[in-house]
């Protein structure tokens, strides 16, 4: 009879712990771009998620370039990121599923409202150009981000290589959004930031918008489930359960409800088409 109650108690207690185990797996890790979490989007839209599946959501917050890096290693089981053609080729070397588009806002150039190298108005080119000739402060991210990426690519277009002319006044800090607002902001400085961290942003001091509305600061979103051929570990469908629904009318609706000061952070354009 003891051992009966003994063994009852046992598979009591087993049951428990494995419930408990089970609750607790029901979690993804989402390896997304800092604008994401830094502009409060992920701390506006993952509560909803959670209560319509039960499912927690835990963010690596990175550049986009380490954000694929941690897909790569199959150290998360979606990627939510800001950079098509590093996005894509994700996809093709087989480390990612398919590419969803979800959303998209703008880049914008940010400087001293004094724009000391009169780089104001809506031609990006312009912009950097001035900012060059003048030598005013710049911060660039510096890590392989979205945005960095962007910045890269418009002074390219400019006609700049900036590995080979930058100077004492371009400086890399190899850091996120929000890091690089605050630098920007210390120092006086431009930098080219995603209009949804701006928006979020409080320690402005000195700084406005400098430059925007240039169709070439087009910034989409994508978001990608790691591959679990690659990763048997990943959760994958919990990790398209979270896709399905972020993609789908309401994870859209949310998105296109978030707004700061009457200001809409993210357009939702899930079912646009090559972008």
């Amino acid at each position: 009879m003891k051992f009966q109650r003994a063994f009852l108690a046992l598979a009591a207690a087993t049951i428990i712990g494995l419930s408990g185990a089970s609750a607790q797996d029901k979690s993804i890790v989402v390896s997304s771009t800092t604008s994401t979490q830094d502009s409060g989007l992920f701390g506006h839209i993952l509560p909803l998620f959670k209560a319509k599946t039960g499912i927690d959501v835990k963010v690596v917050s990175q550049g986009t370039g380490q954000a694929l890096d941690t897909g790569r290693r199959g150290d998360a089981d979606v990627v939510f990121v800001h950079a098509k053609g590093q996005e894509d080729k994700f996809v093709a070397d087989g480390f990612g599923v398919k590419r969803h588009p979800v959303m998209y806002n703008d880049l914008v150039l940010i400087g001293p409202k004094s724009d000391p190298a009169g780089a104001k108005g809506k031609d990006i080119v312009a912009g950097l150009k001035a900012v060059k000739a003048k030598g005013a402060p710049f911060i660039s991210r510096g890590d392989r981000s979205g945005t960095h990426s962007a910045e890269l690519r418009m002074w390219k277009i400019a006609g700049i290589d900036i590995a080979k002319e930058k100077g004492p006044w371009y400086k890399e800090i190899g850091q996120g959004m929000g890091a690089a607002l605050n630098t920007a902001s210390a120092s006086n400085a431009y930098v080219l930031a995603d209009r949804g961290t701006w928006l979020s942003f409080k320690n402005r001091g000195d700084l406005a918008i400098i430059v925007e509305g240039d169709n070439k600061l087009f910034n989409q979103y994508g978001v990608i489930l790691v591959n679990p051929a690659k990763h048997k570990h990943v959760k994958k469908e919990y990790g398209q359960a979270f896709i399905d629904w972020l993609t789908g009318p309401e994870g859209q609706k949310a998105i296109s409800d978030y707004k700061i000061n009457g200001q809409q952070l993210f357009f939702a354009n899930a079912t646009a088409q090559g972008v």
